[in-house]
């Protein structure tokens, strides 16, 4: 995903370990079974009684040198907004506090304490890439953890975790089911890491669902300030077949942007090939920012957990965003960020309709959820509930309950719903459950 590579524990870092994985998550739900108090709820800890505000927590990074959201805490904010002035949720206003980890570990962890030493109920709709500095607090506390970005293995983990989409697994194996149909050889551009290492795997999972090949795996270092020895490496695989177009598929986070400055210099001397990769590496404000339509990304596939932002299904978000943050350019319906900023307060917002009258605290925020809650999304996901182990618990993702993916494209600077082709494997919105139970992420 994006961010600094150096981080100790991505997602992409747990996928050789299911068995560890899965017998953590185990652990940690029976230790939360243990304790009377609920998993270290303080007792008469309530996030707000009788009138009081319900509060709540949102973080992501704002205003660093690396990987910044300030859309998510925006669109938090916008929502309490919209929700406090239609009368609040069973008469109680939300009290929507934010926070900046600073793309910090150390920042990660002083916002998950300071939403312990709040007694927020839940921490809803975040980003950060430090989920080994912030959950172990938020379940000291009991604090569920509600609809993360899905950059971090402990998102699909943690027993206190409820993540609405599914992360990078999902979105590699659907780039590889929507390229089977389409490209020639595939040539993958990824870290030469631990980390990286387990790329492969997911986007030929997808390969091999539809049939094809398995992508060439080019290596390259994370910390390059250029990659025209790799664009090249890259371009002679994908065109070697001169009967097929072949494909590109830059997966390296925070660089892909370096990568695609290299590439688009270097690609003049080869023949023509689409390019592909993940939401995470590429979003509506990185191709904003590198030029739009005559940026490097325009013709690329790109993978996303969502429908396209042009999607009717959207506008209640944009809605509540025209309503409480008109002109606030910090808030693109487009971006991925705030797209799932929307989809973890639906779900939040279900758990306290469901409450009712009763008592909200972390602790019957998070028993409500255990507890079968399906909430309906208006058709951005299937309907998302959490039981005690997801069906891809055996490759190590107990948590991920929404393996969807959608194709999209870069058509004149924006994305949009590609169009249907043969043999692609992605038509609208498709699950790829079954794809990534059959990984070898060995």
């Amino acid at each position: 995903m994006t961010g600094r590579r150096r981080t100790p524990r991505t997602i992409l870092q747990t996928f050789s370990r299911p068995v560890r994985a899965t017998a953590l998550y185990a652990g940690a739900l029976a230790a939360c079974a243990s304790l009377t108090a609920g998993c270290g709820v303080i007792p008469g800890a309530t996030g707000g009684s009788g009138d009081d505000p319900i509060k709540v927590m949102t973080w992501a990074p704002e205003n660093t040198d690396a990987t910044n959201k300030p859309g998510m805490p925006a669109m938090a904010r916008a929502f309490g907004k919209w929700i406090n002035s239609h009368g609040g949720i069973n008469g109680r206003k939300l009290s929507i506090l934010t926070c900046n980890d600073h793309n910090d570990s150390v920042g990660a962890a002083k916002c998950a304490r300071w939403a312990a030493s709040e007694d927020v109920v839940a921490v809803v709709g975040s980003y950060s890439q430090f989920g080994d500095s912030y959950l172990a607090p938020l379940e000291s506390s009991g604090i569920p953890y509600i609809g993360g970005y899905g950059v971090t293995s402990e998102e699909f983990t943690g027993p206190m975790s409820y993540p609405v989409n599914g992360g990078q697994p999902a979105l590699l194996a659907g780039l590889g089911r929507a390229l089977a149909g389409t490209c020639g050889p595939v040539a993958l551009v990824r870290p030469d890491s631990i980390a990286g290492d387990q790329l492969p795997a997911l986007l030929d999972s997808g390969l091999k669902a539809g049939r094809h090949t398995a992508a060439t795996d080019q290596l390259a270092a994370e910390d390059a300030t250029e990659y025209s020895d790799q664009a090249a490496q890259a371009l002679r695989s994908a065109t070697k077949d001169v009967t097929r177009k072949g494909c590109v598929v830059p997966a390296l986070g925070d660089r892909t942007d370096t990568f695609m400055d290299s590439f688009r210099r270097t690609r003049e001397n080869y023949a023509a090939v689409r390019t592909a990769t993940v939401l995470g590496s590429v979003d509506q404000t990185v191709i904003n920012a590198t030029g739009g339509a005559s940026g490097p990304y325009e013709g690329a596939y790109i993978t996303s957990w969502y429908p396209v932002a042009s999607d009717a299904r959207w506008d209640p978000m944009k809605k509540v965003i025209n309503e409480e943050a008109f002109g606030d350019n910090r808030i693109d319906p487009a971006d991925a960020g705030v797209q799932t900023t929307w989809i973890a307060y639906t779900v939040l917002r279900a758990v306290l309709e469901k409450i009712g009258g009763g008592e909200v605290s972390a602790d019957t925020v998070r028993h409500t959820l255990d507890d079968g809650l399906e909430v309906s999304t208006g058709g951005l996901t299937p309907k998302l509930h959490w039981p005690y182990e997801g069906k891809l618990a055996g490759v190590g993702f107990p948590r991920l309950v929404n393996a969807d993916v959608t194709l999209q494209v870069v058509k004149d600077g924006r994305l949009v719903a590609a169009k249907k082709t043969a043999g692609s494997g992605i038509d609208g919105i498709t699950d790829m459950t079954d794809t990534l139970e059959n990984a070898d992420l060995d």
